[in-house]
């Protein structure tokens, strides 16, 4: 592990001010010296650390191209045959209240991106349908009624904790119907 250590420290403690700023901001001061100026893995709660961290990015980046194959294949055929309005609205609206509960206890983006990103996708597949089913000034009126229903549930003076919650909980089962 010393001769590890001693190759890599030079690299380590010499990294662009951007690059440290960036595994400060992921870990936290303490652990990025443990983790990437000490080179000491075994703190196993800077390595649990940083490890969730980056499986969480993981997971937004990949969200983030997830239906991508469907928005492609739609706009290609031109046609939303087989594909379910209803469904996506749904779990659409169950993202936007996660985003919302997320959000507004405080909770770090890398728990919680995957949601924002799929819910962007799943409107553009949204109105993607309405569009190729002849419907275009329903898209309009269903991105408008996700921007109100956004609008309301990230305000605290208007949708109490206790109601968000309750509507936390139920986003499971709007997902699934």
């Amino acid at each position: 592990m010393d001769a590890l250590r001693s190759a890599l420290q030079p690299i380590t403690q010499n990294l662009p001010t951007p690059v440290s700023a960036f595994l400060t901001s992921l870990v936290g001061p303490d652990c990025y010296r443990t983790l990437f100026l000490d080179i000491d893995p075994s703190s196993t709660v800077c390595l649990k650390l940083l490890i969730s961290k980056v499986l969480g990015i993981g997971i937004i980046a990949a969200s983030s191209v997830v239906k991508v194959p469907q928005i492609i294949k739609l706009l290609s055929s031109g046609s939303a045959q087989g594909v379910s309005f209803l469904s996506y609205a749904l779990e659409t609206a169950s993202y936007i209240i996660s985003l919302a509960y997320n959000v507004r206890q405080g909770f770090p983006f890398s728990t919680y991106g995957e949601t924002a990103l799929i819910a962007v996708q799943n409107v553009v597949i949204a109105v993607l349908v309405l569009r190729f089913s002849g419907k275009a000034m329903e898209a309009a009126g269903f991105v408008a009624a996700l921007a109100v229903l956004g609008g309301t549930l990230f305000r605290e003076e208007i949708v109490g904790g206790g109601i968000l919650s309750i509507l936390q909980a139920t986003t499971g089962i709007l997902a699934v119907a």
